[in-house]
């Protein structure tokens, strides 16, 4: 089992699993959506997809991090915007109806943690995810990978939000 440091305020913690890396295909998941229904990434299409992973959205950072992907992403026909973290899908729902976006994808990987390891970024700790984004093509092959060491930094939003757009 591969495994890296993380840190939260400075205090280091266990990230479970492997880093992708660009050209690699996206894993498959089975995560679960507001309305307690299981999704996988096939269920999203052939259109290109930005997966934003946060700890949860009850932060500061995720909840400027999910806002801000899905606002800038909306310009962007076929984007996909796909927000993963282990907030149960309940939270998940108050908090797009409070953020007002109510067609964001949220997606909980409260049950299982399975995306969590697939992707790199299950704290063992915690029981969290640590932050990370990816945009995937049309094939979900990974175009543009970003993995934070320290969990309250924002990631690279420009550098994400272009690679998505040479996708599109």
């Amino acid at each position: 089992m591969n495994k890296r440091a993380v840190t939260l305020h400075g205090d280091q913690f266990t990230a479970i699993g492997k880093k992708l890396e660009v050209g690699q295909k996206a894993p498959e998941f089975k995560l679960i959506d507001n309305a307690l229904q299981t999704k996988s990434l096939g269920d999203y299409g052939k259109g290109v997809k930005l997966i934003s992973i946060v700890p949860s959205l009850d932060t500061g950072v995720c909840d400027q991090q999910t806002r801000r992907f899905n606002e800038e992403i909306s310009s962007i026909p076929g984007a996909t915007v796909i927000t993963v973290s282990v907030d149960l899908p309940f939270a998940q729902k108050r908090w797009c109806g409070a953020a007002g976006l109510d067609k964001a994808v949220t997606l909980s990987d409260h049950k299982d943690v399975t995306f969590g390891e697939a992707y790199g970024v299950l704290i063992e700790e915690l029981r969290l995810l640590a932050r990370a984004v990816l945009v995937l093509d049309g094939n979900n092959t990974i175009a543009y990978v970003q993995y934070l060491e320290e969990m309250t930094d924002h990631p690279n939003y420009e550098k994400a939000i272009s690679a998505l757009r040479a996708l599109a």
